[in-house]
């Protein structure tokens, strides 16, 4: 009999039976039927009658816990065919809970059965013991209502890229269960997470980076404030020259000699206005994003200028890449940086970085002149 059900459920088109058939769902509901013959025909022996009785239905019980912890099973693998659901909210912790509750309940019953006492009883009498059972099964009823809250408000979903530094985690959610979250690392290591943390511990999620299809830079050059000046009629006539600074010196040219028109002693440098190299290099980085295929043109694009400190001026460059790919966005960064380090010298302007042994060679040899 079970053999022919094998065969048809084999021959369904339907997926769904065919996983409560890997489960072994009907496999293990099939053994209740010999057991029941037993029950029924316990009377043949009148002596034991009453143990063979017990026993049976000890194993009937027995048998259903297992079915139904299995089917419970087999109803999570049917949910995680739909990809889109699954992917969204894990129900793993769910699923745990109710086995959980499912061997509860089954061994209360089954005790009961073996001993002839009422189930009734049983869980009356297990009042007393509810703070030692607080106690063991603290961690799982924390990670359930973190579990719960982790669905709810869809905070965490599975393949999500999750940073947590005090657990040392950086990488994808691979698994959502009831105690715990598993984090595969960028380095392929794999961390988990007692899921109740998530609600005590601070934590990075990039996935509304991911879903906009823009990752953000936000990085800075430190000029050293030595090389800041004002641009000579030379410096104007060479910068006038690149494409992307043209219309900006042009324009600007004629604006600051529209406002210095009545400023007299023009020659000293505090008089008036004039362009700076510094200034004239943020617009052309502004000027070279704006212009650069792989920079979002629909998100911001700031460059600023912070506050001085002992490494230089920062300049900030803040952008987003039109792709989240981590080697590409990676790749992407490094070039601009690249183009803009190389392109400082045609402003005159130089990196600030702390003096090396080089320096310290060069200084002592004039010295030594």
């Amino acid at each position: 009999m079970l053999g022919f059900l094998n065969f048809l459920i084999k021959k369904s088109k339907n997926k769904w039976d065919d996983i409560f058939l890997e489960k072994k769902v009907f496999l293990k509901l099939a053994e209740i039927v010999p057991t029941i013959i037993i029950y029924l025909f316990a009377y043949i022996i009148p002596k034991i009658q009453p143990i063979i009785e017990k026993m049976a239905l000890a194993y009937i019980v027995f048998i259903f816990i297992i079915v139904l912890s299995r089917f419970v099973l087999a109803l999570e693998e049917i949910y995680n065919t739909f990809f889109e659901a699954s992917k969204d909210k894990s129900i793993k912790g769910i699923i745990q809970t109710i086995i959980i509750i499912i061997y509860f309940v089954g061994s209360i019953i089954l005790i009961a059965t073996i001993t002839g006492q009422s189930p009734t009883i049983l869980f009356s009498s297990l009042g007393a013991m509810t703070a030692i059972l607080m106690l063991v099964f603290k961690d799982s009823i924390l990670g359930l209502v973190a579990g719960l809250q982790v669905i709810l408000t869809n905070s965490i979903k599975k393949g999500d890229w999750i940073s947590m530094p005090n657990h040392n985690a950086d990488g994808n959610v691979v698994e959502i269960a009831l105690n715990s979250i598993k984090i595969k690392n960028w380095d392929n290591t794999i961390t988990i997470i007692p899921t109740h943390k998530l609600l005590n511990d601070s934590f990075t999620n990039w996935r509304g980076m991911q879903e906009s299809g823009g990752r953000r830079i936000s990085r800075s050059l430190f000029i050293d404030m030595k090389s800041v000046d004002f641009l000579t009629t030379n410096d104007i006539n060479r910068l006038t020259k690149i494409e992307l600074l043209k219309n900006y010196i042009t324009n600007k040219e004629k604006e600051i000699e529209q406002y210095n028109q009545n400023i007299k002693n023009k020659n000293l440098r505090a008089n008036g206005r004039k362009m700076t190299n510094l200034g004239t290099f943020r617009t052309y980085i502004i000027n070279y994003l704006q212009n650069n295929p792989n920079i979002r043109k629909d998100m911001t694009i700031l460059v600023r200028q912070l506050a001085p400190s002992e490494k230089g001026i920062p300049i900030q460059i803040y952008a987003f890449t039109n792709t989240t790919d981590w080697i590409k966005y990676e790749s992407i960064q490094s070039d601009i940086f690249d183009h803009l380090i190389a392109i400082l010298p045609d402003f005159n302007l130089k990196i600030f970085q702390n003096p090396t042994g080089d320096d310290f060679q060069k200084i002592s040899k004039i010295a030594e002149k």
